[in-house]
């Protein structure tokens, strides 16, 4: 077994490359200007806090602040603003080991709106045929066309996991398979599932049938 087996998933947030922070007419507003024009984003010191660390790269939410001026729990003022920069935010998946990130996940369209959701188990999964790898300075792109985003595999752990997906596999199969710890390998196959690059193979299994009439 891997010393990986001791690490546990981390998932990071930043701000696109291309995206500039700027004085807004107050110091409640901040406009972030990229690609796709400039956006006016209400915000209070928390908010500005993390925008500002998130163009200077990947950062954990709850290393950001507990509070916000209001008083409120960090996470919960700041993932619904995050929601609505999605199309600004790189999203990234690291392990607590300071060896840098996994895999991050970039996006290409004004309504990219990544969201991260559970993973299958017992359903085969594999890459969206057609899917395009070039190896650049930072990693492995990953791209699918019309995808609004670009996947980019940082480490070899990573790899392994987009090769276990060139075919068909299950889940707990790739997990069997490989020497990370079972939140590593189904956490990068979330974000793959998240950005479009993998999907389903099996087809969905016939619907439930209607309960019985009471009498």
């Amino acid at each position: 077994m891997s010393d990986t087996d001791e690490h546990q998933v981390v998932h990071l947030w930043s701000l696109d490359e291309d995206v500039v922070l700027l004085g807004g007419d107050n110091d409640s507003v901040t406009v972030l200007s990229g690609r796709w024009g400039a956006q006016r984003l209400k915000t209070d010191g928390l908010v500005r806090e993390a925008l500002r660390r998130m163009q200077l790269g990947p950062v954990r939410l709850t290393n950001v602040g507990r509070t916000s001026d209001s008083g409120a729990p960090g996470h919960l003022v700041l993932l619904p603003v995050l929601r609505e920069l999605a199309h600004l935010v790189v999203r990234t998946i690291a392990m607590d080991d300071l060896l840098g990130p996994l895999l991050s996940v970039h996006p290409l369209h004004r309504d990219a709106a990544f969201r991260l959701g559970t993973v299958p188990a017992g359903l085969r999964l594999r890459l969206v045929v057609g899917t395009s790898l070039v190896l650049r300075s930072d990693g492995l792109a990953m791209e699918v066309r019309d995808s609004p985003y670009r996947v980019v595999v940082h480490r070899p752990e990573a790899v392994w996991v987009v090769g276990m997906l060139t075919l068909p596999c299950r889940p707990e199969d790739a997990v069997a398979a490989l020497p990370l710890a079972p939140g590593i390998t189904r956490g990068v196959i979330g974000y793959l599932l998240a950005a479009g690059m993998a999907v389903p193979v099996d087809p969905p299994g016939p619907p439930a049938p209607p309960p019985p009439d009471r009498p």
